[in-house]
């Protein structure tokens, strides 16, 4: 693996699965699937974002795909990434929002466990709270938030018109646009001569914000501004309609 061989070449530096599971590394990822990599990339954002699991590499996975194909690693057209990701992106909300539509509350009176914390979901509502409706838009660019907002929506029925719109310019922004990011950089010179070092800088900084996040979480434990079913419904009534 690419970013695996860069790290383990640096003096006193480990291997990459020190930074954390190997779930957490694109480029782990990547090299995983194979001739099917661009079928797990896919699978990989519609998970994160479709069905509750919020731990995956989803900034770094796009950066990376992106790079490796301007890199040629990945023997598939940008176009065709670009578009099966965005799908995968916008569905995965959809099919969030319609979990916590059908669902309701129940999916967010269920206990803590490995991957869902309540306190997760009075962070979503912070940021429902910060920014309204755009909390879609902008949740695509926050580990763990990215999951549950669309939840969120579902469970206080936001206007699907409205919805519809957000997950649209959300997928766009953030599933398309850090691809392209990726594939710009990955064609600057510099970057193609040391394109193994950059990655295992992506990993950083694509865990950095999953790890402020869950400290943050875990500080608070539970936010007492958002943890009652009547304060969420106010926040629903400003956000949502």
């Amino acid at each position: 693996m690419l970013a695996t061989t860069a790290l383990a070449a640096l003096p006193g530096v480990g291997p990459v699965g020190a930074l954390g599971p190997d779930f957490l590394d694109a480029d782990h990822l990547i090299s995983s699937f194979g001739t099917y990599a661009l079928l797990g990339i896919v699978i990989v954002v519609f998970v994160e974002t479709g069905l509750l699991f919020p731990l995956l590499p989803g900034d770094s996975l796009l950066f990376t795909a992106g790079a490796l194909v301007a890199q040629e690693v990945l023997d598939f057209p940008l176009w065709l990434l670009c578009l099966l990701i965005f799908l995968a992106a916008f569905l995965g909300d959809q099919t969030a929002f319609l979990i916590g539509r059908k669902l309701g509350p129940k999916v967010f009176s269920k206990p803590d466990s490995r991957f869902f914390k309540q306190a997760y979901i009075d962070q979503t509502y912070r940021y429902f709270d910060r920014y309204g409706g755009r909390t879609i838009i902008v949740a695509r660019f926050v580990p763990i938030v990215r999951t549950y907002a669309p939840v969120a929506a579902g469970v206080g029925n936001m206007r699907y018109r409205h919805f519809v719109s957000f997950n649209v310019i959300g997928a766009l922004l953030w599933g398309v646009g850090v691809t392209l990011l990726g594939y710009a950089l990955g064609t600057i010179p510099f970057v193609k001569d040391n394109i193994e070092a950059l990655l295992v800088v992506v990993v950083l900084i694509s865990v950095l914000p999953v790890v402020w996040e869950l400290w943050r979480a875990r500080r608070r434990e539970r936010d007492p501004r958002y943890d009652e079913p009547h304060e969420r419904a106010e926040v629903e009534k400003e956000a949502f309609e």
